[in-house]
């Protein structure tokens, strides 16, 4: 309790009501996959290469490159992921976190040294002069990461004046700028023209403020009173596709500059995370001070570069079921990462995850087998799984038949959509592609999360983005998927493609239905968040009766939205938390139990009218 020492007046805080609790996000959703580009941990990968959130499919290009093929051991197939990524977003999800997954196909150290060889990214080096190298390296693995990277000097105005003792000066130039001196009657460089090194100077400022000039070989530049100085800096041009170019202005080639070019263009932290290169520049030759003109250098060498396009992009061996699974994060190391699944185990806020690239292993029950095992292991995540492409009854049955899971549902049969890489042309069909529907369920699930609730069956909802389905479902077929927890894909005339079962594969008849599960993962994980106030806290009636209260009020809003069955509130749930459900031995041990009960609202699945005829003069 507080302390009163002093005579005085003390003001304190109290609280009169119970905490409250907080529903936890239930549509935010995990991919893992092979993409394009973007960002994945591998041996010497920049700091950043967690999963990415992702808010928009433009956004996921932006990040992770398009829909284009990926080309593991350079055989090109459907990159599935980012076409799942689209019809995820098509169909209603808003927010996505991306875990790229990527198999090197070349070791990422250099045994000889130990120094990081970043396989797989593509490259550029350029030979600076006096025995250094400074290299331009893709961010991320990958063949889209052979981007153009063109460099430009970019010249100011005349930036001299004479300052009070009559020294010629450079306005905005800084200590580490570079400048271009020419002398009174030479022609005046404009634009991008080639730099010429005798013409070149970088400026020493010292503690003053007073500024100097060094030229090529070190020796101090006294220009005349009316030569015209030109402030010199970098412009780095990427073409990165068609439609994409990434421009960074101002850039400065010494350490001192604030927009030196080896910071904004940095590989951890660059001024645009998204940003697709970064220069790997080390100013210091191995046993020799820094030359002072080196920006100089750095700059001639840069702008002059024969063969701008990168080179040597790899995007990693074919994928297997380990790969996606992924690895933990190290305990010993800090910079090695997790990747696959396992990196989106770390993230609290994924209540859906799905694996679309999983179709592509030659065992497809692999990846599910994994997906399942994530889900089950991080308690508050439903997996959403794919069969086999160009599956039959028999065989989606069979591939149905391999699990059992109160954390898994399982959709067929795949989605026909045209192909959005492809222009049409006039006279010709465009073509076509057939994708797993996860990527389109996972979108319905956010979509009817947002609109309805978790407590709502993500059935009887409408699928977009598609042609059509690779088989047709009708009733006969669908009264033998359905009783085995197969969700069927089905069209309906006047009604449109719609997901028509919202089933687990579960044999347990008590979480027989996918919107019972998430239910209750939405309040097992709220209460998880919501309570952690309460660890440590004096274990007694006070504290057993603010649980209660919180807890009874959560609910109560959850029963007046329609997720919880009763005419009454307390016919919908009960809370107890007293010493009915705790033993002193609990007490002892430091135990707060505390009992809640729910009664879920189950989806109509059957709905049944009985008619029979009536005559005028019957009795009811």
């Amino acid at each position: 309790m507080p302390e009163y020492l002093a005579p005085g007046v003390y003001v304190e805080e109290v609280s009169f009501r119970a905490k409250s609790l907080e529903g936890v996000p239930t549509s935010t959703t995990g991919f893992a996959g092979a993409t394009r580009y973007g960002p994945v941990y591998f041996p010497g990968a920049p700091k950043a290469a967690a999963p990415r959130l992702i808010t928009s499919f433009t956004e996921f290009e932006r990040v992770y490159g398009g829909l284009e093929d990926v080309a593991p051991d350079g055989v090109g197939r459907i990159n599935y992921l980012a076409h799942a990524v689209r019809a995820f977003f098509l169909n209603g999800g808003q927010r996505l976190y991306v875990s790229r997954v990527y198999a090197q196909a070349a070791p990422g150290v250099d045994g000889g040294t130990g120094e990081p060889t970043y396989a797989g990214c593509a490259r550029r080096a350029i030979n600076a002069g006096g025995g250094l190298t400074a290299t331009w390296y893709a961010r991320w693995p990958g063949r889209a990461g052979e981007v153009h990277v063109r460099t430009e000097a970019v010249r100011s105005k005349n930036v001299s004046y004479l300052d009070d003792e009559g020294d010629v000066q450079a306005r905005r130039a800084r200590d580490g700028a570079l400048v271009e001196i020419i002398a009174p009657g030479d022609p005046i460089p404009v634009g991008n023209a080639p730099l010429d090194a005798d013409q070149l100077a970088v400026v020493t400022q010292d503690a003053d403020g007073k500024q100097s000039f060094s030229d090529k070989n070190g020796n101090p530049v006294l220009p005349a009173a009316n030569a015209i100085i030109q402030l010199v800096e970098a412009r780095v041009t990427v073409a990165v596709n068609d439609e994409r170019i990434d421009v960074t202005q101002e850039l400065g080639l010494h350490p001192a500059q604030r927009r030196y070019i080896g910071h904004i263009l940095q590989q951890d932290d660059p001024e645009d995370e998204d940003s697709t290169v970064w220069l790997d520049w080390d100013p210091e030759p191995p046993g020799a001070p820094v030359p002072s003109f080196l920006p100089a250098l750095l700059l001639i060498a840069l702008q002059a570069n024969p063969s701008p396009r990168l080179a040597g992009g790899d995007d990693g061996s074919t994928l297997i079921d380990a790969d996606l699974a992924g690895e933990p994060a190290s305990l010993d190391d800090a910079d090695v990462k997790a990747t696959g699944l396992e990196a989106l185990a770390e993230i609290d806020d994924i209540a859906i995850v799905a694996l679309p690239d999983a179709v592509a292993l030659a065992d497809v029950a692999s990846g599910a087998a994994a997906l399942i095992a994530h889900a089950e292991r991080c308690r508050y995540r439903i997996a959403v799984l794919d069969a086999p492409r160009g599956s039959s009854m028999n065989q989606v049955r069979e591939f149905r038949g391999l699990f059992d899971s109160k954390y898994a549902a399982i959709y067929h049969p795949w989605v026909e959509i045209l192909d959005p890489n492809e222009r049409p042309t006039q006279g010709a069909p465009q073509k076509r592609l057939l994708l797993p529907p996860s990527g389109f369920v996972a979108g319905i699930y956010a979509r009817s999360d947002i609109e309805r609730g978790v407590h709502k069956a993500p059935a009887n909802e409408v699928v977009r983005g598609l042609t059509r389905f690779e088989a047709n479902i009708n009733k006969p077929r669908q009264d033998v998927l359905n009783p085995e927890g197969i969700n069927a894909l089905r069209f309906f005339e006047g009604r449109g493609n719609r997901v028509w079962g919202a089933r687990t594969i579960s044999s347990d008849p008590e979480w027989k239905y996918v919107n019972v599960r998430r239910l209750f993962i939405y309040l097992e994980h709220s209460i998880d968040k919501g309570t952690q106030w309460a660890v440590f806290e004096p274990n007694n009636a006070r504290l057993w009766a603010n649980i209660r209260r919180m807890v009874e009020d959560f609910l109560y809003v959850m029963w007046r939205d329609g997720a919880l069955l009763g005419d009454k509130p307390e016919d919908a749930y009960f809370v107890r938390c007293d010493r009915t459900t705790m033993a002193q031995n609990d007490l002892d041990n430091g135990r707060l139990i505390c009992l809640v009960g729910v009664a879920p609202v189950k989806p109509a699945e059957f709905v049944i009218f009985r008619v029979g005829q009536w005559t005028a003069d019957a009795q009811k």
